[in-house]
């Protein structure tokens, strides 16, 4: 509930805490097990009126073991959205409308631990509380809970770079023609240099390639090289990524692994 702390807003959170409790109402502090102040209080308190006390509980049991498992304090901003996608979620499963997770794979090897969280929260709020979330709800946890770590990024962005490695993958197993598994090592290898790839051309910085070494590479793996070269055609037609001959040659090399570890 929103609070007022000398002359500041705030968001208090525990048990109990605004049972029977009207305006102006004082609020015992032992019932208090958690206070922070939020920008967007009265966004804060509009989401509060409209859905069930249940769905901010679980929520905030959600964030709490959340930040004991990463050990760091989430941005504040998660307690409004996390509460209302989990929110939304719900009523939406309760209703029998459920949405597949498009990039489930990719988060589940790039965001693990927060992955995890998610697989927790799911299996919490079906023993505690009778709501049964399908798999696909522990990976848009894990977005959210991952976007709102110390420097954890956009949401938006984190998608977009999610989505924009998904994309690279279908190519080469498109381009190679090899069914390749989510729950494969090869596939968890490929999508992890990947993302590393992403990581450096946003940052300027590439790896040292000689040219020496990179025409070996070329001539040596010639079809992982067309493969790793499709894949950059396809990330700068669409994205407008452009990956330097450097990459190309160390994409080519995970590439080849990637081939030949096939059966």
């Amino acid at each position: 509930m929103i609070v007022t702390d000398g002359h500041q807003e705030k968001v208090a959170i525990g048990s109990g805490i605004g049972f029977q409790k009207k305006k102006n109402d004082i609020v015992n502090p032992n019932q208090i097990e958690k206070i922070f102040v939020m920008h967007e209080n009265e966004k804060f308190q509009q989401l509060l009126s409209r859905i069930p006390e249940e769905h901010f509980t679980i929520s905030e049991e959600i964030i709490s073991y959340a930040e004991r498992q990463l050990g760091v304090k989430l941005n504040d901003h998660i307690h409004l959205v996390l509460t209302d996608h989990l929110s939304f979620a719900i009523e939406r499963v309760k209703n029998g409308i459920h949405i597949k997770n498009k990039l489930f794979q990719e988060i589940k090897i790039l965001y693990r631990r927060e992955f995890e969280i998610g697989l927790w929260a799911v299996r919490h709020m079906k023993e505690k509380y009778g709501i049964e979330m399908p798999e696909d709800e522990a990976a848009f946890l894990a977005l959210y809970i991952h976007t709102m770590k110390p420097q954890g990024g956009d949401l938006h962005e984190t998608i977009r770079q999610t989505a924009i490695l998904q994309d690279m993958v279908q190519t080469v197993k498109d381009f190679l023609r090899i069914p390749l598994e989510g729950d494969d090592i090869s596939y968890h290898r490929l999508v992890t240099h990947l993302r590393f790839v992403l990581f450096r051309i946003k940052g300027y910085e590439v790896h040292t390639l000689d040219e020496e070494m990179l025409a070996m590479i070329k001539k040596k793996f010639p079809l992982s090289y067309q493969c790793a070269r499709e894949v950059a055609r396809k990330v700068s037609e669409v994205y407008g990524i452009h990956l330097p001959d450097q990459e190309l040659g160390y994409i080519t090399l995970h590439i080849e692994r990637l081939r030949t570890a096939q059966p």
